[in-house]
């Protein structure tokens, strides 16, 4: 059996922009700011992108502020 390796992506889920707009609860457009900045890694394929739901949940992680 094959060990993964950093950089495979055999396994990623990967989501579109709207999914990740409401997985995130913000607009479309917020996304593709966050992706066009580079805060936000993501593929082209074609003429859309897509995000792995690992970068999203990491972007979350280093972006949570405590308010307490």
């Amino acid at each position: 059996m094959a060990e993964n390796t950093p950089g495979d992506m055999s396994e990623a889920q990967f989501l579109t922009i709207a999914e990740v707009a409401a997985k995130m609860r913000v607009s479309k457009m917020t996304v593709y700011r966050l992706v066009h900045g580079g805060e936000l890694p993501a593929v082209r394929v074609g003429r859309s992108f897509r995000v792995t739901e690992d970068d999203v949940n990491d972007y979350l992680r280093k972006s949570f502020y405590n308010a307490g």
